[in-house]
């Protein structure tokens, strides 16, 4: 059974969307931080973020499986407890890895926050569940504009299940086998497609930008779909993908349009 469509914040299609914050390690803001996530604030930016389980089944900000890229520490994130990853040193930083509940905290409705549900099965299969009913534990409480996201169609059909409110979307790509080279050819084909849009009540995707002309972006635009694209890292790749995709998500370059903070209008 098709579950009902949770519809997306308008302010989501307003100011552009950080891509894990407004990250800038030159300046001691290394992705997912506390840091990034404040400099977006105060430049009136969306935020988008990622989300993974600790051992203990508590959202950690983070975009990595493992640890060695972006903290000091190595190994599979999913191993450690969320005390020991908030006292992970992240690389270019003077942190630690944040909780959801924290980022939750300093974002505090002040611009929208588009959260990320990492696929936590591997293959994009049904093995989901315990990060699903974190992140919908703390958003239940949540005042702002909020909205979740997930390449997994699992993970989206469960939070339908678990927090059937929500604003909902899928992350989606062309899926070419040179950049999923861990997902068997039939999931990749079946992804593709996007054939879950529909039953797990989503309102929006966000897709690669580089795949934006894609028929099937087409036809889901055309039937009412918000398309967001990712990732956008320069004015020039912004105006293209602009043509398709409703909003931007961006890095590596200071996007116009935040929102005033004050009056809740772009700047």
């Amino acid at each position: 059974m098709a579950h009902p469509v949770a519809p997306l914040d308008p302010l989501f299609l307003v100011p552009p969307l950080a891509h894990r914050g407004f990250h800038d390690i030159a300046a001691g803001r290394p992705e997912n931080s506390r840091a990034s996530i404040r400099a977006a604030i105060e430049a009136g930016y969306g935020i988008e973020i990622d989300v993974q389980l600790s051992s203990d089944d508590q959202a950690m900000v983070f975009h990595d499986y493992h640890l060695g890229r972006l903290t000091t520490a190595q190994g599979a994130l999913h191993l450690h407890s969320a005390a020991e990853l908030s006292a992970v040193p992240l690389r270019h930083g003077d942190e630690g890895i944040p909780t959801l509940k924290e980022v939750l905290a300093l974002v505090r409705g002040q611009v929208p926050l588009l959260v990320e549900i990492k696929d936590q099965d591997g293959q994009m299969g049904p093995n989901v569940g315990p990060l699903e009913a974190q992140v919908a534990r703390h958003l239940a409480g949540y005042d702002g504009p909020v909205a979740v996201m997930s390449f997994n169609p699992h993970s989206i059909r469960t939070m339908a299940e678990v927090a059937p409110s929500l604003a909902r979307g899928l992350v989606t790509s062309a899926y070419k086998a040179s950049d999923w080279k861990t997902l068997k050819p039939a999931t990749r084909e079946r992804l593709r497609a996007i054939p879950d849009f529909g039953d797990i009540g989503a309102s929006f995707i966000s897709h690669e930008a580089k795949d934006l002309g894609s028929p099937r972006v087409a036809e889901l635009k055309e039937q009412g779909a918000h398309i967001l694209c990712w990732t956008i890292r320069s004015p020039k790749a912004e105006a293209e993908a602009r043509k398709i995709a409703e909003n931007i998500t961006f890095e590596n370059y200071a996007a116009p349009g935040g929102l005033d903070l004050t009056t809740g209008r772009p700047t």
